[in-house]
């Protein structure tokens, strides 16, 4: 059995897309330009703010407007990050059955703490997670290993007897780093990046029931 679980945050533990879907929506419509449609948003939002603002208006960070468009998009995120944000389908009696076979979860997130602290506390999980990771914890983000070993050691666990869960290869790159058994949660937003067949994982999960079965069966 594993010591620990963590998990990847946006487009893994929940479903961030609408909100932040509806956000970069909002800076369309105040920069004069048409809404675009949550299937084409949906791929982008593990790469955070870059991410949106590549697919919304082709730019990138050296990009003078650059700037000036991430402060405001992360303005109007921040007032409704979880308006229509919830919990994976499965996610809840994942976590639920984890915390009663004594399993310690947590999340570790490149999103920057300003955002994931009051999402966790929205979604009502603040209280159970045994670390909270966000981009800005430690001195680097994810794909470095340094947020998951904070992780491990918030939570009191070993990283070679713990697992991470996530949507894009950075997570994975990330787990094997730090010595952890990985899973590619192919529920999530994946990006555009090489397939998740490609990343390396230990293990490919369709769904988050997934991980409990390999629990079971003693492959974590």
């Amino acid at each position: 059995m594993p010591e620990a679980v963590f998990f990847d945050l946006d487009g893994t533990l929940a479903d961030t897309a609408p909100d932040l879907g509806a956000a970069l929506n909002r800076l369309l419509a105040e920069q004069g330009r048409a809404p675009l449609a949550h299937a084409v948003l949906r791929p982008h939002v593990s790469a955070g703010a870059r991410g949106m603002l590549h697919v919304g208006f082709g730019i990138r960070p050296e990009n003078p407007a650059y700037t000036s468009l991430r402060e405001r998009f992360l303005d109007i995120y921040e007032q409704a990050l979880c308006e229509r944000t919830a919990l994976f389908a499965g996610m809840e009696t994942l976590l639920a059955t984890l915390e009663a076979k004594g399993i310690a979860w947590g999340v570790v997130t490149n999103k920057p703490e300003r955002f994931t602290l009051p999402l966790m506390e929205a979604l009502g999980l603040a209280g159970r997670a045994a670390a909270i990771v966000g981009g800005d914890t430690t001195a680097k983000a994810k794909p470095d290993p340094l947020p998951l070993l904070h992780a491990c050691t918030v939570a009191g666990v070993a990283a070679t007897a713990s697992a991470y869960v996530g949507d894009d290869l950075r997570d994975i790159q990330a787990g094997r780093a730090a010595g952890m058994r990985t899973f590619a949660a192919a529920w999530g937003y994946l990006g555009d990046g090489p397939p998740i067949g490609a990343w390396g994982a230990d293990h490919l999960i369709s769904e988050p029931a997934g991980l409990l079965e390999d629990i079971a069966h003693g492959s974590w």
